[in-house]
């Protein structure tokens, strides 16, 4: 008889990938000068991209800088801070979101007609493409950990520099810069304290 794996009932990962992924992993600002394969940002992608979304719509896009031409069309858009750690970084990912994203769901969601749910309705469509693809860069930095990268998610950026630069047509909007890389371990801060389950939840 032939065994089957039994996909229902999910186990607990291991301390050492719970360690990887979550414990000890840290938001990076220096940087090895080590390259990052094409191969592991696919790698990211392919596990970040079975993160549920709403109607399984899928909206965030990612555009990968690596080469210098294209860092220096980034940085005029960074915060003082974030421009050096940006271009030590051997990548750094754009997180964007598409707006048309509906046009999508035929092919995502095709047990359904979900497109006709967001057609002439931008607000709706741009509230639920904004909070989904904000999910799928936070599962792209799991993923990121998951297969060897440090991560460096930023926020200080001006996003219609950003946009205006790579998304002249308006199609997709920026969400968030992340650098990925190889960190220097030993110019990390101390880490910052977190919250705790009584400060930060209610069970009703």
């Amino acid at each position: 008889m032939t065994e089957t794996l039994d996909v229902a009932h999910s186990t607990k990962i291991n301390e050492h990938a719970l360690d990887q992924i979550f414990r000890q992993a840290r938001t990076h600002n220096a940087w090895l000068p080590k390259r990052v394969p094409i191969e592991a940002l696919r790698e990211a992608y392919d596990l970040a991209r079975f993160g549920p979304t709403s109607a399984n719509s899928s909206p965030a896009r990612f555009v990968f800088l690596e080469t210098e031409a294209a860092k220096a069309r980034l940085l005029p858009a960074l915060a003082p801070l974030n421009v050096e750690k940006t271009k030590a970084a051997p990548v750094t990912a754009i997180v964007a979101w598409d707006v048309e994203f509906y046009e999508k769901l035929p092919q995502l969601f095709p047990h359904a007609d979900m497109r006709s749910y967001f057609v002439g309705n931008k607000q709706f469509a741009d509230e639920s493409a904004f909070r989904n693809g904000s999910l799928q860069g936070g599962y792209f930095i799991l993923a990121a950990r998951a297969v060897g990268l440090d991560c460096g998610p930023m926020s200080g950026f001006d996003a219609a520099k950003v946009n205006a630069e790579f998304f002249p047509d308006g199609k997709w909007k920026a969400n968030f810069l992340c650098n990925l890389g190889y960190g220097e371990k030993s110019k990390l801060f101390p880490r910052s304290p977190r919250l705790s389950f009584e400060e930060a939840c209610r069970v009703l």
